[in-house]
């Protein structure tokens, strides 16, 4: 696909037991598509997406707003947001998106990609009542080492699994909407990687905490640490999901 201008840069990992599905996540954000067999993430893999923030897009009348709430790709599975430069020209930003190894034996790997990081996907499996249980331990390793403002939300994924007429639901709506209360994380999604349910509305409501922070002067954009850069940092260029092979600093 043609690279895409952005206005901002942040980088989000995916973190969670191994199994859950992030880097079917991923896939579905940065490619469109799932895949029915991945293989296990060893370390970090990467990938990035450049989603609208702020008004237009942010408005409830916006075409791209209703779309996006219902899902709803273009035939490619990547929807190229609607701009309107008249008034209010559309912001973009960038998703450096790292998704991690769910395994112990990767966790000191995993743990120094947190570092730097502006928002979290915080995921379980929705069939796997264990996978919720270690949900906390997983967040305060994330806010051991990330900075304190960071954006988290906690996603119920393979919600495909919940709707078939043998449910195998072991987690309750309820139950991971007063845990994420409870915790002080942004807020709860359910998701289908499988299905695409609420995967774009999963990452762009992270992305838009993080331009209301911007916009709130939260960030030094001119600080790598900081997890957000405006746009000289890096290029505008489109990066394909592969495996990472480089250090965890920064953003990119």
């Amino acid at each position: 696909m043609a690279s895409t201008p952005w206005d901002y840069i942040a980088k989000l990992v995916c973190i969670g037991d191994s199994g859950c599905g992030k880097s079917s996540l991923t896939i579905r954000l940065c490619e469109g598509r799932f895949s029915p067999h991945h293989d296990v993430t060893i370390g970090v893999e990467f990938g990035s997406r450049i989603v609208p923030v702020g008004p237009p897009h942010a408005k409830p009348s916006s075409p791209f707003a209703a779309s996006a709430s219902a899902d709803a790709p273009a035939p490619d599975g990547l929807p190229e947001p609607p701009r309107d430069t008249s008034k209010h020209p559309q912001k973009h930003m960038k998703l450096s998106l790292w998704d991690t190894a769910g395994q112990e034996t990767y966790k000191s790997v995993t743990r120094s990609y947190f570092r730097g990081a502006s928002g979290a996907l915080l995921v379980f499996d929705l069939s796997r009542k264990q996978t919720f249980q270690h949900v906390t331990d997983w967040l305060n390793d994330l806010r051991q080492i990330a900075e304190p403002d960071i954006v988290v939300i906690l996603v119920g994924n393979k919600a495909d699994l919940t709707q078939q007429e043998r449910n195998e639901r072991e987690v309750t709506r309820e139950e991971a909407e007063e845990w994420a209360k409870r915790n002080g994380v942004m807020e709860y999604v359910e998701t289908s990687a499988k299905s695409g349910e609420n995967v774009e509305k999963a990452f762009t409501r992270v992305a838009e905490r993080i331009y209301q922070n911007i916009q709130a002067g939260k960030y030094d954009l001119n600080d790598r640490r900081s997890g957000v850069k405006g746009p000289g940092a890096g290029g505008n260029r489109q990066v394909r999901l592969a495996d990472a092979k480089s250090g965890a600093g920064g953003c990119c």
